[in-house]
């Protein structure tokens, strides 16, 4: 049980991983743990407990009965209890816990609007995964009630960011652009494999500060994170957006 006081429940202060897991064998949780670490410090948190934030994790699936098919893991880190009031305690104790739930399909294509909702890229917690995903809920659900399956959000300066639960990427001839982390993008473990893989398929990668205008005039564009893998982007604000086979070969190189 969460206690009332706790600060992730009363202001959001915390972080989370979501993970795959695939017939109960969890994926990449090195990589998730690296990147909870690092939010650990960059939040002036205490050091993140490795060792029980990995035994919560491998044994989320089992304790869930999802040992077969595709599971959602989610691992949260709370501040812990901290009284009333912004300032925290002189010495926190963080909060860990998981969950597991069935994770959605790989690779499906997703419809997407411009969310109205903006990326505040002048803040440290958009490139962290933090408690605090209001913005993200928001955009959701602008997305949602227009139709579409997916919301893009611009930043405070009106350049492409991310997705609500993702990375965005496009592809300009031999160029893969997406947008860079000053726009207010959180480093994804997904971003991060496809961009190490680009190379291979004879592409440079740039992180760019660019309009939605530019996805229309693009060959391709599509969206990532650790659940859903690559999803092709087939339309924007009810424009259909081109398709490229690369795209494919980027997801199975990637995954």
């Amino acid at each position: 049980m969460i206690p009332p006081n706790d600060r992730g429940l009363l202001l959001g202060d915390g972080l989370f991983e979501t993970l795959l897991a695939l017939d109960g064998q969890v994926r990449h949780v090195e990589a998730h743990l690296d990147r909870m670490a690092a939010g650990c410090l960059a939040l002036g948190l205490p050091p993140l407990d490795r060792e029980r934030a990995r035994g919560l994790i491998l044994a989320a699936p089992g304790e869930a009965g999802l040992t077969s098919g595709r599971a959602a893991v989610r691992l949260t880190l709370t501040a812990g209890s901290g009284g009333r009031g912004l300032d925290r305690p002189e010495a926190p104790v963080p909060v860990l816990l998981a969950s597991c739930a069935a994770a959605p399909p790989a690779g499906a294509p997703a419809t997407a609007v411009v969310a109205t909702v903006r990326r505040n890229e002048g803040s440290p917690a958009s490139r962290l995964k933090t408690l605090a995903y209001l913005d993200n809920v928001l955009a959701r659900a602008e997305a949602r009630a227009a139709g579409a399956d997916e919301a893009l959000m611009l930043n405070n300066r009106g350049h492409l960011a991310c997705a609500s639960a993702g990375n965005l990427f496009w592809l300009e001839g031999d160029v893969l652009a997406t947008p860079a982390l000053g726009c207010g993008v959180l480093a994804g473990l997904a971003r991060g494999r496809i961009m190490a893989a680009a190379g291979g398929l004879g592409l440079t990668v740039r992180e760019v500060h660019a309009g939605p205008e530019a996805l229309p005039a693009a060959s391709a564009a599509f969206l990532t994170n650790s659940l859903t893998g690559v999803r092709p982007l087939v339309s924007l604000d009810g424009r259909i957006l081109g398709a490229d086979p690369r795209v494919a070969a980027l997801a199975a190189v990637a995954g």
